[in-house]
């Protein structure tokens, strides 16, 4: 018979085991991961490793990609700055919540009532900073560290002494339309600014504070290289941290949107003779139906005649002097994701983050003669998307599939595993998408539970007594084959992506097209859940 001292020791050392067990498991689950989210403004597929324009330099992003995946098929759901961002950061498909406009989150009738996922992680204990433009109307609240004052993104503007204006080098009368979307150059074009107040010069943002310029080598910080600065720093402080609370961080970079500045530079790696154009096919709009959907002074196409009239109706010309400024301040953004990403990867102590680089939406440059986004087409819907998660293993790889930006709150919820709902209360929307982890874990997977394309709306926010109604938008459907656009009115266009990546031949009235028609409509009826006019 064995000693029962003995067998009261063995009995401790196992229950000791298992509770050594029992406590590492729980360890492990409580070990999340970092978020750090780079959401960018009107940035298209102008980056080497997206292949959108032949001249462009991304060296940051592409090295990312290269660690990351690619979701070479995401899409926006509203091609528009405001609903955009509204519907990301809540997780509700904009017909779902009605939001096509620029109503703030916060008094949207329906989005009032939703946690953004900031809330939904500062709920789950993760510290959150954030700064620059992610929200369209930031609320610093939300946040526990909030970096520049809301309203500092979209500078510098020029000031002529009475007025806030486009810089002089910009001939009219594109310069005519104002200080944000009339704005393009080089910074040196705006002159000497001795930063004082109220001197003629450059002036930051949305504000009256004055920016200095000397020259390029002595000079205030653009907006986003603030937001670089801040975020490097808080990268550096949260490594030396003894507290190990994980993190959610948010970057909002706002070049490439309008007024389209930057250092002299970046402007120096594109001359504008040897600027390469987009494929472009003069009347590639005749057979589509934006314009009996949308007034002729909507932005989108006043925009374009307007840049055209400031060069002589020269296309090639008026293009290349807008892409110029386009491509200069995507390499000036790619400098300052380089910077937030290698002091992220200088820190082992962060290796366990999360990091999704991604835009709001799109942007057309001459393409069925848009100027501008908020149209149906790939040029303003399709958007970059790289994710790069803890332990990836297929670095580097391409997700071919369709995907959205509503599938990025479902996402942050399965990696974080945050607990809790997208709602506040019952009259909040529902959280739409699906997670995207089956394609980061298999990126050839064909066993998502998403739907089988991506789903954008181009809201009739103009016509205001149809403002909240479903039917009454214009919606576009994206797999990875076909893109169909529905519009408010019934009008229908159709295209063939493998031999019409530009969309330019309208297949929608082709005998043999219409089943695949009627079942792209019916996987939107799916999505959005009731019957769109047939």
């Amino acid at each position: 018979m064995k000693n029962p001292l003995h067998i009261k020791k063995v009995i401790s050392i196992v229950a000791s085991i298992i509770v050594s067990m029992i406590s590492f498991s729980s360890f492990a689950d409580d070990n999340k991961p970092n978020v750090l989210i780079i959401l960018v403004d009107d940035l298209n597929d102008y980056q080497g490793v997206f292949g959108g324009h032949p001249q462009a330099k991304t060296p940051n992003i592409d090295k990312l990609a290269k660690s990351g995946i690619r979701f070479v098929n995401a899409q926006t759901n509203v091609p528009v700055c405001q609903p955009s961002r509204n519907s990301l950061f809540t997780g509700v498909y904009p017909h779902d919540s009605g939001d096509y406009n620029w109503t703030p989150q916060i008094k949207q009738k329906v989005l009032k009532h939703n946690k953004t996922i900031i809330e939904l992680f500062r709920e789950n204990g993760y510290y959150t900073l954030g700064t620059g433009k992610l929200m369209h109307n930031d609320n610093p609240e939300l946040w526990h560290e909030w970096g520049r004052p809301v309203g500092h993104n979209y500078g510098p503007t020029y000031f002529d002494g009475e007025n806030k204006i486009a810089i002089p080098t910009v001939p009219a009368p594109y310069r005519e339309i104002g200080p944000i979307d009339g704005g393009y150059g080089r910074l040196s074009g705006g002159g000497y600014s001795s930063g004082k107040q109220g001197s003629k010069g450059w002036m930051n943002g949305q504000d009256k504070t004055m920016f200095r310029y000397v020259n390029e080598n002595n000079r205030d910080l653009l907006p986003d290289e603030h937001h670089a600065k801040w975020a490097v720093e808080k990268l550096n402080k949260l490594a030396k941290s003894t507290q190990k609370q994980p993190f959610f961080m948010g970057v909002g970079l706002v070049r490439p949107h309008t007024p389209l500045y930057a250092p002299d530079r970046f402007f120096d790696m594109f001359p504008l003779d040897t600027l390469e154009l987009a494929p472009w096919m003069k009347g590639d709009d005749s057979d589509t139906y934006y314009r009996d959907n949308f007034p002729e002074d909507i932005k989108s196409l006043r925009y374009y005649r307007t840049l055209l009239a400031t060069y002589d109706n020269d296309h090639e010309t008026a293009i290349k002097h807008f892409l110029q400024a386009y491509l200069a301040c995507i390499a000036f953004m790619d400098e300052q994701v380089g910077k937030i990403i290698d002091s992220l990867n200088s820190h082992a102590e962060l290796n366990n983050t999360m990091v999704v680089f991604t835009a709001d939406h799109g942007w057309q440059m001459g393409e069925k003669s848009i100027l501008f986004k908020n149209t149906p087409w790939e040029e303003s819907v399709h958007i970059p998307l790289i994710i790069q998660k803890p332990e990836n293993k297929h670095k580097g790889s391409a997700v071919k599939h369709p995907v959205s930006l509503i599938d990025l709150y479902p996402t942050l919820i399965d990696y974080a595993q945050l607990k809790g709902d997208n709602k506040k209360n019952k009259k909040g929307g529902k959280l739409g998408g699906y997670s995207l982890r089956t394609f980061l874990e298999d990126p050839n997977s064909q066993k998502w539970q998403g739907p089988n394309g991506a789903l954008t709306v181009v809201g009739n926010y103009h016509q205001v007594a149809n403002i909240d109604t479903v039917n009454k938008q214009n919606y576009s459907y994206r797999t990875q084959y076909w893109r169909y656009i529905r519009y408010s009115q019934g009008q229908e266009e159709l295209y063939d992506h493998r031999i019409d990546p530009y969309e330019r031949v309208n297949l929608a009235k082709e005998p043999e097209h219409q089943q695949v028609k009627k079942k792209l409509l019916n996987e939107i009826k799916m999505i959005i859940g009731q019957s769109l006019i047939d």
